[in-house]
């Protein structure tokens, strides 16, 4: 049975404060005057004020540290860079399909579901002619990045170029501009973009859903095997469950992970403590697998360590659908939100300002992020390559 979108505020859900103003700066980069989430978030490098150094062996090509509560962003690296987002693209995929049905409800599943899918992709083990509950399939979906629990799910919700769009119209309303769709399950595609700033607002759109909050921080699950049999799945988030030898992040609650042979990996988490709770998004790191929990725990460590003194370089903002400010982009910029075709390092553009219903225009420096990079790098182009999950 379908059930109606419900909108949850994720300042009741974890009961922390509302967004507050970011201060104007000069930009000193190529990246537009104007940008989603405030000007500083469209500069180049690293962007921190008033508080402790940040540490010091961190190689990732975009990183973004948050307050979950306030929006504010204490501190980022190339925020608004479009690379290949791998399979944390799914909490897009969730903040747009997990309310369309109830946990209970239950789908046979049939060839056609799994017909499709890209050849390396990670995997939960759907089989045809086994009957799934919704929840299960997001436990396959969360857990094991399972990209067959995906495309079921999409052909429930009317197959997967309708929740290709869906997806894309999620991303708009959330102003993630950053972030271009091509499939649902994140599996490396010419085009499939997205950023360290949209993938954080995935992030906090989600967990203000109890649905969404507790499959990110289950750790295991039985999962059909067809009969009365199961098998058990395992989380594939390494900071939550300790697997191949990394630590546990004390007060980690989610939220998903990825790899691609493209992307390499990337990661969104999310602790909290003492009544704070942070999140941290790291793309493609030089330093592999273990290396991007390993930054991940770093950047959550100086975040709580530098929360209540460092100065905002910018805002996360709210949805339209919720009130958040709104912006009008050029006719090139709108195209590329759209979901037409972009160049990784993105196009020049320019925003200009529109009032939004919840009159906090002045919160932010509205408008997409763009840049006109015109030696545009092949390490920068989003080429096809192998999914894992």
């Amino acid at each position: 049975m379908r059930v109606p979108s419900r909108v949850v505020s994720r300042r009741a859900a974890l009961g922390l404060a509302a967004a507050v103003p970011v201060a104007a700066a000069t930009p000193t980069s190529a990246y537009a005057a104007a940008t989603i989430g405030g000007e500083r978030l469209g500069r180049t490098g690293v962007q921190m004020r008033g508080a402790s150094a940040l540490p010091k062996k961190l190689t990732a090509r975009a990183w973004l540290v948050a307050d979950h509560g306030s929006g504010q962003v204490l501190a980022s690296y190339n925020a608004h860079r479009r690379l290949a987002p791998a399979s944390t693209l799914k909490m897009l995929f969730a903040d747009t399909v997990l309310k369309k049905f109830e946990r209970t409800e239950k789908h046979t599943v049939t060839d056609a579901d799994l017909a499709g899918i890209p050849a390396g992709s990670s995997l939960v083990g759907i089989k045809p002619g086994i009957t799934y509950t919704v929840e299960q399939l997001w436990q396959g979906v969360f857990l094991r990045s399972g990209n067959d629990a995906v495309h079921v799910l999409s052909h429930m919700n009317g197959g997967v170029a309708e929740t290709v769009a869906q997806m894309q119209a999620k991303a708009k309303d959330l102003q993630a501009l950053d972030t271009r769709v091509v499939s649902p399950d994140g599996f490396d595609h010419k085009g499939q973009l997205s950023s360290a700033y949209d993938l954080t607002l995935f992030a906090r759109h989600g967990l203000a859903d109890a649905d969404f909050r507790g499959y990110c921080a289950t750790k295991t699950a039985d999962f059909p095997a067809g009969g009365k049999k199961t098998f058990q799945i395992q989380n594939t988030d390494r900071l939550l469950t300790g697997a191949w030898g990394l630590p546990t992040y004390d007060g980690l609650i989610g939220v998903k992970n990825g790899y691609t042979s493209n992307a390499g990996n990337t990661f969104t988490g999310a602790a909290t403590r003492d009544g704070r709770t942070l999140l941290v998004t790291v793309m493609h790191p030089k330093s592999g697998g273990s290396g991007v929990y390993e930054e991940t725990a770093q950047l959550l460590d100086w975040g709580f360590k530098n929360a209540a003194k460092a100065e905002p370089v910018g805002t996360l903002v709210d949805p339209l659908s919720e009130g958040g400010a709104s912006a009008t982009p050029t006719r090139k910029a709108a195209k590329a939100a759209a979901g037409a075709p972009a160049d990784t390092a993105a196009d020049g553009s320019s925003w200009g300002l529109a009032g939004g219903a919840g009159g906090v225009v002045t919160l932010l420096a509205s408008g997409a992020w763009a840049l006109r990079n015109r030696r545009r790098t092949a390490d920068d182009a989003a080429t096809e390559g192998r999914h894992r999950g």
